[in-house]
């Protein structure tokens, strides 16, 4: 079985159709979704209901923050930009597609793989693995093979060796990784609508559990047409901006 992991879509249509037509070139059979799929772009309908059918055709999906912060609504304590972005995003998504998003699961499991967007050790706290510390302490927290992560936007891989030792990289796209079984593994596949690692193209991976091996992919995609949308909405410029240089 091959699986993409899509994460951070983040109402991106343009990169998002791209990752998926480039996944349906790469044989796979189902797909895995790590959450956020919307916040910041200009396509919240549209990246939902493609989750919503996924998810419908037996893809798992788990809930991201921002999803979270869609669905409750706006804070006191939340800066403008965000406020400004989850208010406008819920005027655009039916009560049916905010009931879709509040149903999701904090995480999943499909045989010896853990699908969650921040971390497996408090999934509902929204903690970021940025070093080998965080990722050893996720992986800590389950005994699967593989955990899957988002909430990070840059691709990374980090393994656990039997002697406790976490080691780390990142992998160059299109290059299988044996996933080795003497090792337990973390993978962050990047964002597929808003990488930040300083390339624009989107980041997905595939998981072949038959040959098991992870491939990480970028797939260039119409950034312009993304952040013309944004513009037109009057979303905050800067996030528009962001896109083109991959922050």
């Amino acid at each position: 079985m091959r699986t993409a992991i899509l994460t951070d879509l983040h109402a991106n249509r343009e990169a998002v159709g791209a990752v998926l037509e480039h996944a349906a070139g790469q044989r796979v059979q189902r797909h895995a979704l790590l959450g956020d799929f919307v916040g910041y772009g200009a396509d919240p309908a549209w990246v939902v209901d493609v989750v919503h059918d996924l998810v419908r055709g037996g893809a798992i999906a788990v809930m991201g923050n921002h999803d979270q912060a869609v669905v409750d609504g706006a804070t006191d304590g939340m800066r403008s930009d965000p406020r400004r972005v989850v208010e406008w995003t819920r005027a655009r998504l039916s009560p049916a597609q905010i009931r879709f998003l509040a149903q999701l699961p904090m995480t999943a499991e499909r045989g010896d793989v853990l699908f969650v967007h921040a971390n497996a050790w408090a999934p509902a706290g929204w903690a970021y693995i940025t070093d080998r510390n965080e990722a050893t302490r996720s992986l800590a927290a389950t005994d699967r093979h593989l955990t899957c992560c988002g909430h990070v936007h840059e691709p990374h891989l980090y393994h656990l060796a039997p002697g406790g030792r976490t080691g780390e990289f990142v992998p160059v796209p299109g290059t299988p990784i044996p996933l080795t079984a003497g090792r337990r593994w973390l993978a962050i596949p990047g964002s597929a609508g808003q990488p930040r690692d300083g390339n624009p193209a989107a980041c997905y991976a595939v998981l072949d559990e038959a040959a098991l091996t992870l491939t990480y992919w970028r797939v260039p995609y119409d950034v312009e047409a993304a952040q013309e949308k944004m513009r037109a909405a009057l979303l905050p410029q800067r996030l528009a901006a962001r896109l083109a240089d991959g922050q």
